[in-house]
């Protein structure tokens, strides 16, 4: 029997993930919650196998989550079943320990699969974050020269330029919009400015001077 735990904040997801694990031959849900908190203060306890959780908690990052539950319980395999399919979040989750990767919008017997598949040494991933990893590999090294600016947050500064708001960044890149405040966050620290209008003078300069 292969023990699940589930962390997920969003009601329909959680009901969603619990019912699927109750459903399936050889798999027991022995803990969910719905917050970081309670994830480290109650989930080492029931010694689960494979984790199943979201990116993003209520109460915090579930990525730093998964961080401190894998060093307490180090062969832990952890499943991120997020919205998210931001190449830098990606790569944070797995260095972080994550052993796969997939949206939400995967299908029940794909997230199954997947527990099968990380069990068996595998790291399962959704084929659309799969081929979005391998599309931020080509993006063009940043326009903003010295600033230091990773592929996708230049991409994410030229999408400000055109005066796109965060929800419109958002759709556009396929990332959540906290995830886009993140990069902006980031790219106003490495151009040394304190807003969208300075980033963006800053930009043209670059660009045009």
């Amino acid at each position: 029997m292969t023990k699940i735990a589930i962390i997920e904040d969003d009601d329909m997801m959680h009901k969603m993930l619990v019912e699927m694990i109750a459903n399936t031959h050889g798999y027991r849900c022995v803990y969910e919650c719905s917050t970081s908190k309670d994830a480290l203060r109650v989930l080492p306890k029931h010694k689960p196998d494979v984790v199943l959780m979201d990116a993003y908690l209520s109460d915090g990052s579930g990525i730093d989550c998964m961080a401190r539950l894998i060093k307490k319980l180090p062969n832990l395999q952890v499943i991120i079943v997020t919205l998210c399919k931001d190449a830098d979040i990606i790569f944070q989750a797995l260095k972080a320990g994550a052993s796969g990767y997939l949206l939400k919008s995967s299908r029940p017997e794909e997230i199954i699969q997947a527990i099968a598949e990380v069990q068996a040494g595998g790291a399962p991933m959704s084929s659309e974050v799969a081929r979005f990893v391998v599309r931020s590999f080509r993006q063009p090294p940043s326009a903003v020269g010295g600033a230091g600016l990773t592929a996708r947050e230049n991409h994410i500064l030229e999408f400000l330029v055109e005066g796109l708001s965060n929800k419109e960044i958002a759709q556009m890149t396929g990332i959540c919009a906290g995830t886009v405040r993140n990069h902006l966050e980031h790219i106003f620290k490495k151009l040394e400015v304190r807003c969208r209008t300075e980033a963006a003078a800053k930009y043209f300069r670059k660009r045009h001077g």
